[in-house]
Order: structure tokens, then C-alpha cells, then sequence
């Protein structure tokens, strides 16, 4: 069973996201706070962790780039902050999703079995290796290596890099991406846009002027050979 680690420190909320998550089939453990989120991480990993940014103490943005430093399990955020501003920040600390509150709890289950079936998807191609300039993305190893220097992303950036690098050259959507990537028919396309600006921060000299991962104004992102 699937064990999720809820870090809210709402009492009712976190009761109430508890309660529904059982009832999806989900095994659940909670958090009051940051800290004690990040013990209990460490003490027993969960598959999924979900973590509100407003907390007491240490707040969301650090838990999150605690966890991230730490492994790469699957985190989403599930806050009432809907401003661009935070969604932003929050992924870029290294969330792979965010849900807005209220939520509906069908939805966030539905959202949790996309991360999962992409965590334990095997690689997207055969090919041992595809080769982009000096960068080298190899599928079979899940691995990125920028001038033969491996070069460490997150299970999603993975993904996002190997779709696009499926399609040389091809403009895809952010629509497209959210699609094939996240695994959502719908949903925010800023989700798209913080991981290309995460992953450009990792294999481009200049991410303000990308020779690999370019922006087509108005149509998407493509990978350049």
C-alpha cells in the first residue's frame, strides 16, 4: 500500500485529507510541521510526500529543498497560496506538483497515481543514448551528462528532457507536455515553464540564452542537436 506523508499543520485539514486519502486506498502519516516532517522522512521514507508551505517554524519552500537535497521522492504541494509568485518558488525548490485548496480529494488521488506510474515508468526509449551537442541524455541509465560530467535532475525533469529529446527538433506544446509528462489532460502550464527553467539552470551555460532547450514563442519548447 502506498504510503503518503502529509505535512500540514491544520489539524482538521490534515484529519480531513487523512481520512479521504485512506479511503483511496492510501496509507497515510502526518506532520504537524516542517521539522517533524523531515525527521519522520528520514525515519521511514514515503513514497509521496504532501507538504503545505504556511507553517510554523521552518516553512514549506525549506522543507521542500530539504527533501529534495535528501532523494528524489515524489512532492506535492498542496497549499491556499495561489499566487504565481508561490507556485513558482515552490517548484522551483524542487515541488513536482501543486494543488491549490480546497481540494477535492478524488482529484489529489488522481494526481498521486500520475506521480507514482511516472516514478516507477521504465525509460521512455531503447536508445542507449541520445546526443545533443555536448549533451548526452542516456534513457536506459536515467541518466544526463553535460560534457561527460553527469549532470543530476529530478525524476521529472528526466522525463520533461527525455520527451523532449524524443522529438529532435519538434516544437511541443506546454499542453502537449502536460499531457505526456504529468500525465494531466488539463491543468497549469506553469508547471511546464518552472521545470524548463529548472533544467536550463542545469544544462545551458547561459539559461538566459539556451543553446540546447529553446523557447518558440507562442508554440513551445524544443531540444536542439
Amino acid at each position: 500500500m502506498e504510503q503518503v506523508l502529509l505535512i500540514e499543520d491544520d489539524d482538521r485539514i490534515r484529519l480531513s485529507l487523512t481520512l479521504g486519502l485512506e479511503d483511496e486506498g492510501y496509507t497515510v502519516r502526518g506532520a504537524a510541521t516542517a521539522e517533524e516532517g523531515l525527521r519522520e522522512q528520514r525515519r521511514a521514507p514515503a513514497d509521496t510526500v504532501l507538504i503545505d508551505l504556511m507553517l510554523p517554524g521552518l516553512d514549506g519552500f525549506e522543507c521542500i529543498r530539504q527533501l529534495r537535497s535528501r532523494d528524489d521522492v515524489p512532492i506535492v504541494v498542496v497549499s491556499a497560496r495561489d499566487d504565481t509568485h508561490d507556485i513558482v518558488a515552490a517548484l522551483g525548490a524542487g515541488a513536482d506538483d501543486y494543488v491549490v485548496k480546497p481540494v477535492a480529494v478524488k482529484e489529489l488521488s488522481a494526481r498521486l497515481r500520475a506521480l507514482r506510474r511516472r516514478a516507477r515508468a521504465s525509460t521512455v526509449s531503447a536508445v542507449p543514448a541520445l546526443v545533443f551537442k555536448d549533451l548526452e541524455i542516456r534513457p536506459e541509465a536515467g541518466e544526463v551528462a553535460l560534457r561527460g560530467e553527469p549532470v543530476a535532475v529530478t525524476r521529472t525533469e528526466f522525463r520533461l528532457l527525455c520527451e523532449l529529446a524524443e522529438h529532435p527538433g519538434r516544437v511541443l506544446s506546454r499542453a502537449q507536455l502536460l499531457e505526456r509528462v504529468w500525465e494531466y489532460a488539463y491543468g497549469d502550464e506553469r508547471l511546464v515553464d518552472v521545470h524548463i527553467g529548472r533544467l536550463r539552470q542545469k544544462i545551458e551555460d547561459d539559461p538566459t540564452a539556451p543553446r540546447h532547450l529553446v523557447t518558440v514563442r507562442g508554440m513551445g519548447y524544443k531540444l536542439l542537436r
